[in-house]
């Protein structure tokens, strides 16, 4: 597939550092050389240097065979712009903008995005998803990354084990011996780097981060199961105040379980920006790493720090002292996959990545498989399909055994009518399923053949 890439910023390498890691021919636009230098010295794209909303820049980029734009640049407008020219002047067949202005995203001007009017097949707003993506692990503490599936019936949750969880070192099967109310099916495991789905007689370790299927309502008890309950996140600190901060303090301000939030932001000019947007949190303007602004901030009665600039040294270094200060919670937003794989042992901090929740955005754009929804999962190492099976699919009435399906790929949930089924080898198929499919990041292309 050729995927023409408007935009070189933390979006546009984001969804770089994802694509090419698949068949994918990529050429990225930006006006900014020095963007232009780090994505190609860092990933196998064609750079192109200039104004993504000119014609003939994207012309030089080769448009006209192109099957998918991605339009993340940081001006809506611009990116709204190249989608039409996309459109009227190269006939792409698939076309993508980022979107982050509020005003662009009511519902009330939903009927401009159309063929008719602004060609643009799929929005994306990162910034608006990352801060959903935070609160989602705020409101449940000791969980390091929840997303919802089957309509919110259930989710996949997201749990890095200690040494005290009292699960460790128990063969799968046996789980609920151990714990008799446990209702969960285990998608996969990241042990030391390497991520597997574990069999039957596999346990689990410490340190080892996992992903579980959960029914929404128990939750809260899964997460004591593994012993990693916390208290509630009652007052949180945010480090930096860019757009997600923006975000994330609006919805926090409707949240009556967060009573207070502060946000720490060097720039002069944006914390009185900030200040003018959000009306009950507080902004402080100060260096976030200074003993000075972290008493102000009274971070020694902090439930939550969240840090979220666009230097991931810098989140991690705050997520790291306010660690020290004995914050029970740190969250950093990484805008490089590599630092996720560097760091993700320090610590009890956990890691948003940035790339990893753009992505799952456009998953159902780049894959050759009709789907609901799909999540990249595990720092990239796979992701999670829900398939909903018509009578069209070859799969339908077919046992899963049958299917042949590749080892590094597997159903671990069917959802029929009102009924959940955590299926074996065994279980038949049937129209109207829909199923929750683990894939692996090497078996992404067979997975599509058999789901096609």
């Amino acid at each position: 597939m050729k995927i023409v890439v408007c935009g070189g910023g933390n979006v546009g390498q984001s969804i770089v550092s994802y694509l090419v890691k698949g068949n994918n021919d990529i050429v990225v636009i930006d006006h900014d050389q020095h963007c232009l230098d780090d994505i190609s010295n860092e990933y196998d794209v064609l750079p192109i240097l200039g104004e993504a909303a000119h014609p003939d820049v994207l012309e030089r980029a080769g448009i006209r065979d192109a099957d998918l734009i991605l339009a993340v640049t940081g001006s809506d407008e611009v990116n709204m712009l190249i989608c039409q020219i996309a459109y009227s002047l190269f006939n792409v067949p698939r076309k993508i903008a980022r979107i982050d202005s509020e005003v662009f995203l009511d519902p009330v001007w939903g009927v401009l995005y159309n063929d008719r009017h602004l060609p643009i097949d799929n929005i994306i707003s990162p910034e608006i998803e990352i801060a959903e993506n935070i609160l989602q692990v705020l409101k449940y503490p000791g969980c390091s990354g929840f997303l919802p599936v089957l309509k919110e019936k259930g989710c996949i949750l997201s749990l890095k084990l200690s040494k005290i969880c009292p699960l460790l070192n128990i063969p799968l099967l046996q789980l609920n011996r151990q714990n008799e109310d446990l209702d969960i099916a285990v998608v996969n495991i990241l042990r030391e780097g390497r991520c597997f789905i574990p069999e039957a007689y596999d346990s689990f370790a410490a340190e080892d981060e996992i992903n579980i299927y959960v029914p929404i309502s128990e939750v809260y008890n899964t997460i004591a199961a593994f012993g990693l309950e916390k208290q509630a996140n009652e007052r949180v600190l945010i480090f930096g105040g860019n757009a997600i901060a923006e975000h994330l303090g609006k919805e926090i301000e409707l949240d009556d379980s967060i009573i207070s939030c502060k946000i720490i932001e060097e720039d002069y000019d944006k914390a009185r920006e900030l200040a003018k947007e959000l009306s009950s949190a507080v902004i402080i303007h100060g260096e976030m790493l200074s003993d000075v602004i972290l008493n102000e901030a009274d971070i020694g009665h902090t439930d939550a720090t969240i840090a979220l600039t666009d230097n991931d040294k810098d989140n991690l270094l705050a997520s790291l002292l306010a660690e020290k200060r004995g914050v029970s919670s740190t969250l950093s937003v990484v805008n490089t996959p590599s630092y996720s794989n560097l760091v993700f042992n320090i610590g009890d901090n956990i890691l948003i990545e940035r790339s990893s929740v753009t992505i799952s955005k456009l998953l159902k754009e780049i894959r050759k498989t009709k789907m609901q929804e799909a999540y990249a999962v595990s720092r990239g190492h796979g992701e999670i399909w829900e398939i909903k099976l018509s009578e069209e699919d070859s799969c339908c009435e077919k046992k899963i055994g049958e299917l042949n399906l590749p080892k590094s790929c597997r159903i671990f949930m069917i959802s029929r009518g009102e009924e959940s089924i955590y299926p074996d080898p065994t279980t038949r198929l049937s129209t109207g399923d829909v199923l929750l499919v683990y894939v692996d990041s090497a078996a992404i292309r067979q997975a599509e053949n058999i789901f096609a």
